[in-house]
């Protein structure tokens, strides 16, 4: 196993073992209005959606979490069984791995064995600038062939990258390099942040691209800072296991990066609320306050390294949830949610 995928493979691993989650899930202080009269049936109620042209199940993606290591190609598989059965959407880690080891493309390759409705590719925005535009369009493709991707995602990981130890902290150029990207891909283009959030002013920037998506990505879940504490504590680095814990709870929460990302682009680009999301609930305010889809991560990945079924009951479990948040507000419909949060002041 190469520095990579050791690295892949402690990311899982602590994530799993630790408690690498920020000190406040700010989703608790969202709340949704009962509705004692809500005159609709539980089973009536429709949670499918549309998402970049696909109809989904359910306003939820199975977040990018793994691949390119061993023991990722099972997680993946689990996953996308889940998505497959649910028909929800499904994301996978950064396949720069396969790039520049191409027997580890089935880790991420499995994912193409599985009826998955909405797939998207992924790779760090450093990695998109030092290659350079024509080598991105290239990789990128690779990428997206690699899983039949319908979306791209471009991931902002740069909390991660300043507390790693073998960080790579180079956001220069990132913007127009992204710009760039989605005028010349043919496949849609989603930005993603990785549990620090999207701001007003970057949502905004980033509005005036050619992207077709934003992943919020806010503070409130897993502390990416947090996972690389505990990796510096592996390797007695007292340098990066301070920094990882001075930063633990950097970032902007979920709730407010969908209120601020949706107004920055006057709600005309799909915004996926990823970060922190537990349950069914969540995935209700979630909806609630804006967002397209909810993303799910920490929740399904445990799951996921145990068995298809106990990732299926995962799924099962939020997908139930969301329903009876649903109906006990009165909600027959998953486009008439965001009409509930507009009578609660979330939206102008």
């Amino acid at each position: 196993m190469n520095q990579t995928e050791s690295r892949k493979d402690e990311h899982v691993r602590i994530a799993i073992e630790e408690n690498v989650s920020t000190s406040h899930n700010y989703w608790d202080d969202v709340k949704l209005v009962h509705n004692a009269l809500p005159e609709i049936n539980k089973s009536d109620i429709d949670i499918s959606t549309k998402l970049f042209g696909k109809k989904l199940g359910a306003p939820l993606i199975v977040a990018s979490m793994t691949g390119g290591y061993d023991k990722a190609k099972k997680i993946n598989e689990n996953l996308a069984a889940a998505a497959e059965k649910y028909q929800i959407g499904m994301g996978v880690g950064s396949q720069r791995a396969a790039l520049e080891k191409p027997e580890l493309k089935e880790t991420y390759g499995i994912v193409k064995d599985y009826d998955v409705p909405l797939r998207f590719a992924n790779i760090g925005a450093s990695q998109i600038v030092s290659w350079g535009h024509k080598k991105t369009l290239g990789n990128a493709q690779k990428m997206i062939d690699m899983i039949d991707a319908h979306v791209f995602i471009v991931c902002l990981n740069f909390l991660q990258e300043a507390v790693m130890s073998e960080g790579e902290s180079n956001a220069k150029g990132c913007f127009d390099a992204i710009k760039k990207l989605a005028e010349d891909l043919d496949t849609p283009v989603v930005v993603k942040e990785s549990g620090a959030g999207i701001s007003f002013d970057v949502a905004s920037r980033l509005s005036k691209t050619k992207i077709a998506g934003i992943d919020v990505g806010g503070a409130g879940g897993t502390s990416f800072a947090a996972i690389e504490h505990y990796r510096s504590k592996l390797r007695f680095d007292r340098l990066h296991e301070r920094g990882g814990k001075t930063f633990w709870d950097w970032g902007i929460p979920t709730p407010k990066c969908i209120l601020d990302a949706g107004d920055a682009t006057d709600w005309k680009l799909p915004i996926i609320a990823t970060g922190g999301i537990r349950n069914g609930l969540d995935v209700a305010k979630a909806i609630a306050l804006g967002a397209s889809c909810a993303g799910v991560a920490h929740t399904f990945l445990e799951p996921a390294t145990k068995s298809k079924h106990s990732a299926l009951f995962e799924v099962e479990v939020i997908v139930k949830e969301l329903r009876a948040a649903m109906f006990l507000v009165g909600v027959d419909r998953v486009s008439k949610m965001a009409d509930i949060g507009a009578e609660y002041g979330f939206k102008k």
